[in-house]
């Protein structure tokens, strides 16, 4: 636990430039936590409970990077995913999902996500994976 603490102490927070983040997911708690992790590092966060919240709110060519749930109520997160392909938004996509499926992982990183990670997650997976995002 503490070789994590070191890696996100030595993380340089002037280098986010104030990055854009966007957490689509209908876990208040979810959303909630990553926000403030996410904060603390300098990153400019939004949090959505639903994907049609998030269609309606964030224009397609908006920069940043997308925190996706999968399993939703209303438009799931994979046709949240297809919806923005099929309208040309080259935006950055992390999938977050409960479901361990293979079949899953392969669909989502075949619609071009960066990654996947199952939940319960730790939150040092998500921290690197933005950090490809944005390097």
């Amino acid at each position: 636990m503490q070789e994590n603490k070191l890696q996100l102490k030595n993380w340089d927070k002037k280098s986010l430039n104030k990055k854009q983040i966007y957490i689509v997911d209908d876990d208040e708690s979810v959303r909630n936590l990553v926000k403030i992790f996410l904060g603390t590092y300098g990153f400019t966060v939004e949090t959505f409970s639903s994907s049609a919240e998030f269609l309606s709110s964030v224009p397609d060519n908006a920069p940043g990077c997308l925190i996706l749930d999968i399993h939703m109520p209303g438009i799931t997160g994979g046709d949240m995913q297809q919806t923005l392909l099929d309208l040309g938004c080259n935006r950055p996509v992390i999938i977050i999902t409960g479901d361990k499926s293979d079949h899953l992982k392969e669909k989502v990183l075949k619609q071009g996500a960066v990654g996947i990670l199952h939940k319960p997650f730790h939150i040092e997976e998500l921290f690197h994976m933005i950090n490809q995002v944005f390097n």
